[in-house]
């Protein structure tokens, strides 16, 4: 297996259990700016990808239009954390919400919900407070707490070259 494969199949693995991550973009400002959101990780062909169910609200829109460069971490108590760095893009279409969206309804928690739960969806994915941002990682890194607490476990880092 390919040292791509083996760290985002192990980032996937992490950060679905983690489920919550923090996001940091920089906006039009140069200043960063953190959210915390919920991506799901699936493969297209050999690469790895996120979706995140967003509203693209003003400010994320000037961020991402002035740097598309996001980086998310998801951590947990145990400090477990798995990191991605890479480029985000708007998709606004009905066909790829509706899509995420049934991805988000159709998979088992914690990584799945139903989107409807969140007030500003009411009108579902194809209203126009609901978006998805696909991520494409252009490196990705896996440590379990372990490695940082007692120098046990491997941390895996993966880089597009």
């Amino acid at each position: 297996m390919s040292e791509y494969r083996t760290t985002a199949d192990a980032f996937r693995t992490m950060a679905h259990e983690i489920v919550w991550c923090t996001v940091a973009t920089v906006g039009p400002d140069d200043r960063p700016r953190t959210r915390v959101l919920h991506p799901f990780w699936e493969w297209e062909g050999d690469d790895l990808v996120g979706w995140i169910a967003t509203s693209p609200t003003p400010l994320k829109r000037a961020a991402l239009e002035h740097s598309a460069n996001v980086s998310l971490t998801d951590w947990a108590p145990n400090h477990d954390t798995a990191t991605a760095d890479g480029a985000a893009t708007w998709h606004l279409d009905d066909e790829t919400c509706e899509r995420v969206w049934d991805t988000f309804t159709g998979l088992p928690a914690p990584v799945g919900y139903d989107p409807h739960i969140i007030p500003t969806w009411a009108g579902g994915p194809t209203s126009d407070q609901f978006a998805a941002l696909r991520l494409s990682p252009y490196r990705l890194r896996v440590m379990p707490g372990t490695a940082m607490i007692s120098g046990e476990g491997e941390t895996l880092t993966w880089t597009a070259t």
